[in-house]
């Protein structure tokens, strides 16, 4: 889930197959029947619905104890939908996530799992999109071998959208221009949360992140949702009624592409590298090369990232100021007059500070 640009045609069907054996059976089955047991919170992906906000979480309900292989790393892949079962990488633990949806969607399965017994003394897990593949280049045996190539790592994360890399200064302002009043109520969270308002930060590409694409070790898990829960608390007991109650709308939807859902998931997919930068910065992080979305960026796409991580090792204002020039130019010429007249006041930060 991710409220950005459109997603790419799907290529699931024809995704890259892994190699490697299976998951045995009874493990998949483990899962698919305990999930059906006890729906796991994640959105249906393909038909969210308006969903009523989420103030406390559920997950004091552990899912039942089952007996499951323990491997080094454990890998699950979402599905929603029946037809999407056979799509799941041979890797990958098959989680059935037909149940109903909830306000923070990914957010509230990872919590579920968290406490559950199928990632009991398990170094590393997550859990996937069933198109993860398509929108990665990745399979399961790439991933499990990246991640063998390089170990030690608290947190093995990725960007599938290189292209808000070059032309963002961070993600809080290119949820701009997916959600209406996105920054003014973003910076209205974070004071509430007791957070840094860093939504004027230029970030580094290394720093980006979307759709929760996460395999951690406990280490990081035990982190990063107390982090998020903590936040999502602390700013519903302190924003103004009318604030959080436009928070928690699907006015975030205006354009209705994402079933209805509210600001919640949109912020809380966002605040990754706010943890890694404070909560989270003693973790060990590794971020997935992708050759995909790689080889989908054009030559300007490409020469305006590496201007902009160049302005921020050197903390050059006027290489940043430069960036934003040719930026500037490439979102008229792709986007056209309107596009720009809505949005590029609104993108582009009265000052630039470095993270």
């Amino acid at each position: 889930m991710n409220g950005t640009a459109a997603a790419r045609p799907a290529r699931a069907a024809s995704a890259k197959r892994a190699k490697a054996a299976p998951v045995p059976v009874v493990e998949q089955q483990a899962v698919e029947a305990d999930i059906a047991v006890a729906p796991a919170k994640a959105a249906r992906a393909s038909s969210r619905k308006r969903v009523k906000p989420a103030h406390e979480t559920d997950a004091s309900s552990p899912a039942p104890k089952l007996d499951m292989p323990t491997h080094p790393a454990r890998i699950f892949q979402i599905f929603f939908d029946a037809w999407q079962r056979p799509l799941v990488d041979a890797r990958f633990v098959p989680l059935d996530n037909s149940g109903p949806p909830t306000e923070h969607l990914e957010f509230d399965l990872f919590e579920r799992l968290s406490i559950s017994e199928h990632v009991k003394d398990v170094p590393l897990w997550g859990a996937l999109s069933w198109r993860f593949t398509e929108k990665t280049g990745v399979s399961g045996a790439d991933l499990f071998r990246i991640i063998e190539e390089n170990p030690g790592n608290d947190i093995y994360f990725c960007n599938a959208l290189p292209q808000h890399e070059a032309l963002y200064h961070n993600l809080w302002v290119q949820g701009e221009t997916a959600h209406p009043r996105f920054l003014e109520l973003v910076r209205a969270f974070l004071k509430a949360a007791g957070l840094p308002d860093d939504t004027r930060d230029l970030l580094p590409s290394s720093f980006y992140s979307t759709a929760n694409y996460f395999i951690g070790s406990p280490a990081f898990w035990s982190a990063y949702l107390p982090f998020v829960r903590g936040a999502l608390v602390r700013a519903d007991r302190n924003l103004p009624p009318e604030l959080r109650a436009e928070l928690h709308s699907t006015a975030a939807d205006d354009r209705n592409v994402h079933g209805g859902s509210t600001y919640m998931p949109f912020i809380v997919e966002r605040l990754f590298p706010l943890f890694m930068r404070t909560a989270g910065k003693g973790l060990k992080a590794f971020k997935l090369p992708l050759t995909l979305p790689e080889e989908e960026m054009n030559v300007h796409l490409k020469l305006l990232r590496e201007m902009k991580d160049m302005a921020w090792r050197n903390k050059s204002l006027w290489l940043a100021a430069c960036w934003v020039n040719y930026r500037n130019l490439y979102l008229t010429q792709q986007h056209g007059h309107d596009w720009t007249r809505r949005f590029l006041r609104n993108i582009t930060p009265p000052e630039i500070k470095f993270a």
